[in-house]
């Protein structure tokens, strides 16, 4: 698989404007709420704060991408940018359990998108999977080939609504043209990588791949009938 070679070594923070933006404004918006808990009885609980994060583009779909070998299944991953995990560094302070000391400039992980106002139901998750595999992998893909893995989750209810939707597709025999990706910096070198399945679980297991949908993806396809 081809790869977008690049030298970034680094994001550097132009400006750190939290204190003057506004929290409902940018790509994730934050509602700052007061709430209190009501009773079967009619009694209430204190109140209490409530920061609930939202994106504009609710929820996303993931893919998980893979292909039938001599070896067995191979699954594609992504490296990809990802500022936030990698800004965990500013607060080595704070962690209990101490991160990695290369820090998390990339993330590996499956292919994802946020799924748009107009793809509504099943149908619409299926054609959101074709578009982003076709995005970010090159693989030409029908949204009826696109098998979903169940149903959706949380990576962080107790602040993000966002949910998830694991998705997979057999691309075996296919040929990948060069993936068009969204042409932001945050895809400047993208490296993808196909690995055996069995691999990128350990990997997901031991932490070397931190991302909870690329585990779930794994797990929920390696347990449906062969």
């Amino acid at each position: 698989m081809r790869q977008r070679h690049s030298s970034v070594t680094d994001i550097e923070i132009i400006e750190d404007f939290s204190s003057t933006a506004r929290c409902d404004e940018g790509f994730l918006r934050v509602r700052r709420l007061r709430c209190r808990n009501r009773r079967a009885d009619g009694s209430s609980s204190p109140v209490y704060r409530v920061d609930v994060v939202d994106r504009p583009r609710l929820d996303a779909v993931a893919v998980l991408v893979y292909r039938r070998g001599a070896s067995g299944l191979e699954v594609l991953t992504r490296m990809n940018l990802r500022p936030a995990a990698f800004f965990r560094k500013d607060n080595r302070g704070a962690m209990t359990v101490p991160d990695p000391a290369s820090g998390y400039l990339r993330v590996e992980e499956i292919v994802a998108g946020l799924l748009e106002p107009e793809d509504k139901g099943e149908e619409g998750l299926r054609r959101r999977a074709a578009v982003e595999v076709h995005e970010e992998a090159g693989f030409s893909v029908k949204p009826e080939d696109i098998r979903l893995l169940g149903g959706a989750f949380f990576l962080a209810p107790g602040i993000l609504s966002e949910k998830v939707f694991p998705a997979a597709v057999d691309v075996t025999d296919l040929s990948p043209e060069e993936p068009e990706g969204d042409g932001s910096p945050l895809e400047e070198g993208t490296q993808l990588h196909w690995r055996p399945i069995q691999e990128v679980l350990d990997a997901c297991r031991r932490g070397d791949i931190p991302d909870a949908k690329t585990e779930v993806a794994l797990t929920r396809l390696l347990a449906l009938p062969s």
